[in-house]
């Protein structure tokens, strides 16, 4: 592996939840990595957020990592979830919600619920 994968790889094992976006949590650089980080965010997940456009390497070794072409990329437990639309999907139907607590990560059920009643 070389050294971007195995980083990637480290980083994506040893913390509960990982996000690979454009720019940082607290300041996204794109739409997509706005949408996900703001997710995440506002349900109160603890996550690790990766910079890609801070390094060449990362940026396409996490999509060799993943063999997904897009970013943001989200981990839960060292598994990839995906990216942008499929974590909107999951939030809206719930399902982010069933990953989390199956996977022992805390976040903020009524924080959730307000984003699903916000897109009813």
């Amino acid at each position: 592996m070389s050294d971007a994968k195995n980083h990637i790889d480290e980083t994506v094992k040893a913390n509960d939840v990982v996000l690979y976006m454009k720019g940082t949590k607290d300041m996204p650089q794109c739409g997509f990595s706005s949408r996900v980080a703001g997710v995440l965010n506002f349900m109160g997940v603890d996550y690790v957020d990766v910079n890609v456009l801070a390094d060449d390497a990362i940026r396409q070794g996490i999509k060799d990592y993943s063999d997904w072409p897009t970013i943001p990329q989200l981990y839960v437990k060292g598994e990839f979830v995906g990216g942008c639309d499929i974590i909107t999907e999951m939030t809206l139907s719930g399902e982010l919600d069933t990953l989390l607590e199956e996977s022992g990560v805390a976040y903020n059920k009524d924080a959730a619920e307000k984003i699903r009643e916000a897109n009813a």
